[in-house]
């Protein structure tokens, strides 16, 4: 397999969108939204476009992992900027072949370059701990409400920037929207069938767990 990582360009909108709906359909709940949110994410100011990377094999792209900005402030009101990404996804014929992982390593590399102190992400700890992920709680960072869910990883690009502080995570608010508007936006692509599946039981179990 030759696998090139390059920058997402305006052209590959549709193709990313309708990747994104594919490898999300039904797994988090009946359906999808995560090619809404990526359609939202472009037109936002903390979209970050110079680390939004597409993968492709033979000119075909079977990789996607977009960034928005994100910070974190401490007990002393002190905010610094990082980074966080997502939707990250790969085409269910291309999963567990290593793609994902190079859309994750491209761009920390051009983070570590741009001297971001850290990647903060929400997200399955099963799919991101073998990327150096920890959670929120080993660096005493945490969620608005002052929980540490299970899901809220960290991966520190300067090693021990987190230590000595408490700190609070803040994602974009391009993540807050209306489902109906999801729902419509959807309506303009081809028909899939929404059922359930497993995969939905375990997430609703994971967007519950907090660690103490």
């Amino acid at each position: 397999m030759s696998l090139a990582i390059r920058t997402e360009t305006p052209a590959d909108h549709l193709c990313v969108e309708l990747l994104t709906r594919e490898a999300f359909w039904n797994l988090y709940r009946p359906g999808c939204d995560e090619h809404y949110t990526t359609h939202l994410i472009r037109g936002h100011d903390d979209f970050l476009p110079d680390l939004t990377s597409v993968a492709e094999v033979d000119g075909q792209i079977v990789g996607s992992i977009v960034y928005t900005r994100s910070w974190v402030v401490n007990e002393a009101g002190e905010r610094m900027e990082t980074a966080t990404f997502g939707p990250l996804c790969v085409h269910p014929a291309w999963q567990r072949r290593g793609v994902g992982s190079a859309l994750i390593g491209h761009t920390r590399a051009l983070l570590e370059k741009k001297g971001c102190p850290a990647i903060l992400i929400l997200g399955d700890p099963h799919n991101y701990c073998r990327h150096g992920f920890k959670t929120g709680r080993d660096v005493n960072v945490c969620t608005p409400d002052g929980r540490f869910p299970l899901g809220l990883l960290v991966l520190e690009l300067r090693p021990g920037f987190f230590a000595g502080h408490r700190w609070v995570f803040h994602t974009s608010p391009v993540f807050e929207f209306d489902p109906a508007e999801a729902q419509a936006y959807d309506a303009r692509f081809p028909p899939k069938e929404k059922r359930h599946q497993p995969s939905q039981d375990l997430f609703a179990m994971l967007i519950r767990a907090v660690v103490e």
